[in-house]
């Protein structure tokens, strides 16, 4: 997959508020948004595009490299302004302001609809699909994503301030199915792999297993943290990948791991010297202590005293 080569972080950058990913966004995040565009650009090639809330435009960028159009919406002007100039080059590429709910575009214009870690933003979910729904072509496809409400937030105990309305599993496909009565679900969830795969080209099938209590189980037995659906009108005949893996090969995660590995175990030493340097001065102090009041003890005038009336016998 080619891409844009305004994408490496030439032009100005979208201020990033926490509401909309931003390219320059790394590590975790990254991973996650762009998987999504890298996914969805399987089914681009040669079809006409929409991408549902484009936010800052790198999406709808990646999209074009091989689509035949692709029209990214926003609601933001901001956004929308940003991504115009930042992506002006590509030719098969233009930015609308809309509100996503209320697609304002025709009937069945697009092969290819996206719309990722949209639905939960809304309010007005139905309204969303159904107009994805009249603006898909016959034989088209919607690919969606939306975070997992029982990992993302309530297992986590977190909460999402821009979250307006987030789904269950079921919940999700019982807003998709009216219209879309064929779905395949997808989960999604950054993970940590130990990877084993073919230098010599020859083909085969994937060989998955997930340890859970030092037993290994078949396949990723994991509870996902987003879900991605692909949706259609017709059965999906297009080819859907049974596993998506994404990488990048500087590893960003894996450095910054390796990086706060490092930070913690050189702070481990050197809180293990200072609590050396600490039991070194506690121990100095009290032999100091100790020292300064041996003569006190023994020109204590109380005791000369006290000797003085002992008997001969006791002295």
């Amino acid at each position: 997959m080619s891409q844009p080569a305004s994408i490496d972080g030439s032009g100005a950058a979208l201020e990033f508020t926490g509401e909309r990913f931003t390219p320059e966004c790394v590590r975790e995040i990254w991973y996650e948004h762009w998987h999504r565009y890298v996914f969805a650009c399987a089914f681009a090639e040669g079809r006409r595009v929409l991408d549902a809330a484009c936010g800052e435009g790198y999406g709808s960028a990646t999209l074009a490299a091989s689509a035949a159009s692709v029209l990214g919406v926003d609601i933001a002007e901001s956004a929308v302004a940003h991504a115009r100039q930042r992506y002006a080059q590509q030719a098969n590429l233009r930015f609308e302001q809309g509100d996503c709910t209320a697609l304002n575009c025709g009937d069945a214009q697009f092969d290819l609809i996206v719309s990722f870690e949209t639905l939960e933003h809304v309010a007005a979910q139905e309204e969303l699909i159904a107009g994805f729904a009249r603006a898909l072509a016959p034989g088209g496809l919607l690919i969606v994503s939306s975070p997992d409400k029982r990992t993302y937030s309530e297992k986590s105990g977190f909460r999402n301030e821009f979250h307006v309305r987030e789904l269950y599993r079921d919940e999700l496909l019982d807003l998709l199915r009216p219209h879309f009565p064929f779905v395949r679900l997808y989960g999604q969830k950054l993970l940590f792999q130990s990877a084993i795969w073919s230098l010599d080209g020859s083909a085969g099938g994937a060989q998955v297993a997930t340890s859970r209590q030092g037993e290994p189980r078949a396949g990723l037995d994991y509870e996902p943290l987003y879900y991605i659906a692909v949706c259609g009108r017709e059965p999906l005949t297009a080819e859907l990948p049974r596993l998506a893996l994404f990488g990048d090969a500087e590893e960003s995660v894996y450095a910054h791991y390796n990086h706060e590995i490092r930070k913690n175990m050189n702070a481990g030493r050197r809180i293990a010297e200072l609590e050396a340097e600490l039991a070194a001065l506690h121990e100095q102090t009290r032999g100091a202590a100790q020292a300064d009041a041996r003569p006190a003890v023994e020109a204590s005038p109380t005791r000369s005293r006290w000797r003085r009336w002992l008997p001969p016998g006791l002295r």
